[in-house]
């Protein structure tokens, strides 16, 4: 983002600078899923891109690493309390796999486990949500963002790229990710580029 852009966002409504990156991403990438469940994603990225948010959620535990966030779930009796903790679990996983998966390719812990993190996440909040009476009306939503977490993703990183794919490391970060997490963004990507995915095959550059 340029500064002359950031300069226009911090002027404007967050939620209604995401609704048009996110459809228009959702245009690029034929994502499709339920009106909640776009609305859920504007929401998260609203609220991360709000710098007194991401504190806020530092205070509550945000910044732990994510299987410490699935001991706390295991540790505690409160369904709301799990529900909680389950839902802040699934958003920071798919905040950071969207945003950064890039810088998360270079680390032990890679994009894969953000991806199986979130997706289980959202997953039990599912289930969790259905009895009560207060978030059920959510619980289709967390069965979509489960379902489709890959494609969620997918969706997050189409509204972060400011770039193409500049070089060879790049490419073989794009063709990992797809071996990874079967991503229909990376594999778009490869196919623009002339690289025909295959599972079976590995792909090898000579530097």
């Amino acid at each position: 983002m340029s500064r002359t852009e950031t300069a226009v966002v911090t002027n404007q409504n967050l939620e209604a600078f995401f609704f048009g990156r996110v459809h228009e991403a959702i245009e690029a990438q034929d994502f499709q899923a339920k009106d909640d469940t776009i609305h859920y994603l504007i929401n998260l990225l609203a609220l991360f891109g709000r710098s007194d948010h991401y504190n806020d959620t530092q205070l509550n535990g945000a910044d732990k690493p994510l299987a410490l966030m699935l001991a706390d779930v295991h540790t505690c009796s409160n369904i709301n309390e799990q529900n909680k903790i389950l839902k802040r679990l699934g958003d920071v996983a798919l905040f950071i796999s969207g945003f950064f998966s890039d810088s998360l390719n270079r680390k032990i812990i890679d994009v894969d486990y953000y991806v199986a993190m979130g997706g289980s996440a959202y997953g039990s909040l599912c289930i969790g949500t259905r009895g009560t009476r207060r978030e059920s009306t959510l619980s289709p939503v967390f069965a979509e963002l489960s379902e489709k977490f890959v494609a969620c993703v997918d969706l997050l990183n189409e509204v972060s790229a400011s770039a193409n794919i500049h070089n060879d490391s790049d490419i073989l970060r794009t063709y990992e990710l797809w071996l990874r997490t079967g991503s229909k963004r990376a594999e778009k990507i490869l196919r623009a580029l002339g690289i025909e995915p295959d599972k079976n095959s590995e792909l090898l550059f000579v530097q």
